[in-house]
């Protein structure tokens, strides 16, 4: 559709183009382990933080990359400014009229584009319904993106994807629903604002801070034996001088590992569909990290994986870390499943955190318990019996390694004299994904009911251990990770009465009367009731349980509750798909 001089003009720049984003994505990527995004972009310490390393990301061998410039550039040049010669004057009846040129045009501009079309989109197609099933509904990382969609098929989808999000649909709600939603927060910290009359409230105030998630580790795992050995016997021997907390819930959705971490440090809901993480990294959040390090804190984040997966790297920018300690950190002398084993992980940790003043952060998220739990045999201290070479005894012995890893750790913290300055935490992020129930019941003991199968998937162990080792015991009080940040700024005595956050502490004087956790489906427990919204959607298939005996009770009975939860869905759902926390902080208080 050009003319002569402006098809040249038009291919030498898409080349150049082409060259530098590639290029680009090559550099970015032997940084991050991840391709650069539009949500990367908007995250400029992500892209500055690269300016100190930019020599050492650089080889002599990259000059091939834009070795067609050579060739090209002078082509155009030439093309462009020679000297072009009139054309011998034609009859008129032989040169083709503008009509038929127009019409071959038209006609070889369709096919090429047609042409184009097909081999973007039929492997990726085929991909999405064979092998990539909801490759495009459940993104964890942008290089799954990448390699079935190809360079120009990625940043065409990341820049739909951050457009379908941000620009093509009126992202602005209506100021009564931002209103309702500010209110719904403010109602909640105000619950938050009166337990600071609590003796907790403050009593651990400088005191550092370590938090473990543990990679699919579920709480039917405590306490529990095979053969006479135990399968945690550091966490059981913790539970003596801890506080434990038996009926606590993941609120984990799509978003599996990446919901966890937003829940543990920011107090949101996840999404219904995706993860945050991937979605909306370039929002204003208030989490821990941002908090703490407002208290002079020093807040670091611990994962020995690729940076990029996902999209941790734009996330704890927007988080406020100091800093973040990725697989590039680590020296992979015990290699194990997906990368470092926790053993070492976690050593080599206690070595970075050493480094850091006090009084500081830790958040350190494990690996090695990861799905499908295969271990070396070296690392296979677990006698799991008739489970053994199957997925369910893979996944006990996993869970042991990390209990011994665990207990290397809590000694290797007394050993550097941080156990006695520090509140030391661990949790599960979400539940093992194994399907069958039959080993589950074998290893119980007993028929699961429906209530029991809830419980095991939902329920992840959570122990607190205190740096006086003060109110150690086992309590049954119902939590669940969105309380996580909200009870570690309770023991340092720092309010988050104003802050934009679904939880309450759960260490305090009394347990909170009415607590409620809430599940991503609308489903919810109080301690006395379970609910569980239908499948269907349809209000009267759901169903409402005594949580204690799981007898079957009158939908009445959880009507309220059921109601609540979905408000606080919508509350939290409302802040993250519309970033209302930039508009709640420019916004006066409601008047009560």
């Amino acid at each position: 559709w050009l003319p002569p001089r402006g098809r040249i003009i038009a291919l030498v720049l898409l080349n150049m183009l082409l060259t530098v984003i590639i290029y680009a994505d090559l550099i970015y990527f032997r940084y991050f382990q991840d391709m650069i995004s539009i949500p990367v972009l908007t995250q400029a310490g992500q892209v500055s933080s690269l300016g100190d390393s930019i020599a050492s990301l650089l080889g002599w061998a990259d000059i091939w990359i834009f070795i067609d410039w050579l060739l090209i550039v002078p082509v155009a040049v030439y093309s462009i400014f020679r000297k072009r010669h009139k054309r011998d004057i034609a009859l008129s009846f032989a040169r083709p009229s503008k009509l038929r040129k127009m019409m071959l045009r038209l006609s070889l501009s369709l096919i090429i584009f047609a042409s184009g079309l097909t081999l973007v989109f039929v492997p990726v197609t085929y991909a999405q319904r064979t092998w990539a099933v909801g490759l495009f509904t459940g993104n964890w990382w942008n290089m799954s993106l990448y390699n079935v969609t190809g360079v120009i098929g990625f940043h065409g989808y990341d820049l739909y994807r951050y457009a379908e999000d941000h620009w093509l649909h009126d992202n602005k709600l209506p100021e009564d629903q931002i209103q309702e939603a500010k209110q719904w927060f403010e109602d909640r910290g105000n619950v938050r604002k009166q337990l600071e009359d609590d003796s907790m409230f403050g009593r651990y105030k400088g005191a550092n801070v370590i938090m473990i998630q543990l990679e699919a580790f579920q709480n039917f795992l405590i306490g529990q034996k095979i053969n006479g050995q135990e399968v945690t016997p550091n966490m059981n021997k913790l539970l003596e001088e801890s506080m434990y907390f038996k009926n606590f819930y993941h609120q984990t959705a799509q978003g599996r590992t990446s919901d966890a971490d937003l829940a543990a440090n920011i107090s949101l809901q996840p999404l219904p569909s995706g993860s945050v993480f991937i979605r909306f990294a370039q929002n204003t959040f208030d989490s821990m990290s941002a908090m703490l390090k407002d208290n002079g804190y020093e807040t670091r984040v611990f994962h020995a994986y690729d940076g990029g997966f996902w999209n941790r790297n734009a996330m704890y920018s927007t988080m406020s870390y100091d800093k973040f300690y990725s697989k590039k950190s680590y020296t992979i002398d015990e290699p194990l499943g997906w990368s470092l084993g926790d053993r070492s992980f976690f050593q080599q940790s206690v070595d970075l955190m050493l480094s850091e003043q006090q009084p500081f952060y830790s958040f350190l998220i494990s690996l090695s318990s990861h799905h499908p739990y295969k271990l070396a045999a070296s690392t296979q201290t677990l006698d799991v019996g008739d489970f053994k070479g199957t997925i369910f005894g893979d996944y006990l012995e996993a869970a042991h390694y990390v209990d011994d890893s665990l207990g290397d750790l809590i000694n290797r913290l007394k050993a550097e004299h941080l156990w006695d300055k520090s509140i030391f935490l661990f949790y599960g992020d979400h539940d093992n994904s194994i399907k069958e129930w039959e080993p589950f019941e074998k290893f119980l003991g007993k028929p699961l009911s429906e209530l029991d199968r809830m419980n095991v998937l939902k329920q992840v162990p959570l122990i607190v251990h205190l740096p006086d080792g003060a109110k150690a015991g086992t309590y049954s009080q119902v939590g669940g990770q969105m309380d996580l940040t909200p009870t570690v700024l309770h023991l340092l005595g720092i309010s988050s009465a104003d802050k934009t956050m679904v939880g309450t502490p759960l260490v305090t004087d009394n347990p909170l009367e009415g607590k409620k956790v809430v599940f991503r489906n609308g489903g919810y427990t109080d301690g006395k009731v379970f609910y569980m919204p239908a499948d269907d959607f349809i209000a009267e298939h759901a169903k409402c349980q005594d949580a204690s005996t799981g007898q079957a009770l009158a939908l009445t009975a959880c009507k309220g509750g059921a109601e609540e939860a979905r408000q606080e869905l919508i509350a939290s759902d409302r802040v993250i798909e519309h970033d209302l926390i930039k508009n709640f902080r420019s916004q006066p208080d409601i008047e009560k």
